[in-house]
């Protein structure tokens, strides 16, 4: 429990200073916020490890334990990105959601699962990670709406100048897409090789569901490329692909696991 303690309070000191730090100067924010949530960071990554240790069986990934991970690689995400820039403003949503994920997994409790052959193992993990970089991708795709409706407006708040200009958010949130889109296509080919039921009753329809965000996500990257796709409309598609994803692992692992309270 200290750790999970310590590392809750250093995620919202992190987005307590960078609130802090954006209302004082909005155009640069400090760098203040950087040291407490790579600290937090590395304990709740630690964490997970000393639960793995001590737990029999395989790694934890079940649903908490999942939701957990994937705040954990939001947080190290917005951490890499917003140390180099203006980017910094979403970790005044990821970190304290990365805290309250955390403390979600550490209040539900620890169940191991089957335990798991490298390749299997490999598939989870680039599951894990293409969800958290696609869920920035999301947060990105909400802060350009947000830009755009205030700007189209004249709603001149002072909080846009927290945000990156237009243009330059619109080019992050490609590049996420396309990272997230490239872990996403290794995720469902290690799917194909490595697992051996695929159409099982409790793969099927979290595969169907990958595939068409997959296709979305993959739609999506050439209308931008050929069509120059932007602005309202890739922001549209990039949420409905999430809530494709989101539905996909998390909507049916929350149904299987603690709606029917099956492993």
């Amino acid at each position: 429990m200290t750790i999970v303690l310590i590392a809750t309070i250093l995620y919202l000191s992190a987005a307590a200073l960078l609130v802090r730090g954006l209302a004082a100067d909005r155009s640069a924010p400090s760098r203040s916020w950087l040291a407490p949530a790579v600290t937090a960071a590395v304990l709740h990554g630690g964490y997970h490890l000393v639960v793995a240790v001590r737990t029999t069986g395989g790694p934890d990934m079940h649903f908490f334990a999942a939701m957990s991970l994937v705040g954990l690689g939001m947080s190290v995400l917005t951490a890499l990105v917003g140390a180099r820039g203006r980017m910094a403003a979403l970790g005044v949503v990821v970190f304290p959601m990365s805290a309250i994920l955390l403390l979600a997994y550490h209040g539900y409790g620890h169940e191991p699962s089957k335990l798991l052959g490298w390749r299997l193992a490999a598939h989870a993990w680039l599951a894990l990670l293409a969800y958290a970089t696609l869920s920035i991708a999301a947060l990105l795709a909400i802060m350009l709406w947000l830009q755009e409706r205030a700007l189209r407006r004249r709603d001149f708040r002072p909080w846009l100048r927290a945000l990156p200009p237009l243009a330059d958010l619109e080019t992050l949130l490609f590049r996420t897409i396309t990272v997230g889109f490239s872990l996403l296509t290794l995720t469902l080919v290690t799917g194909v090789l490595f697992v051996d039921d695929l159409l099982a009753q409790k793969l099927v329809h979290k595969t169907v569901l990958s595939v068409l965000s997959w296709i979305v996500f993959g739609t999506l990257l050439i209308g931008r490329r050929r069509y120059g796709w932007r602005g309202s409309k890739a922001v549209h598609w990039t949420l409905s692909a999430m809530a494709l994803l989101l539905f996909a692992f998390f909507g049916s692992r929350f149904v299987i696991e603690l709606v029917l309270g099956r492993g």
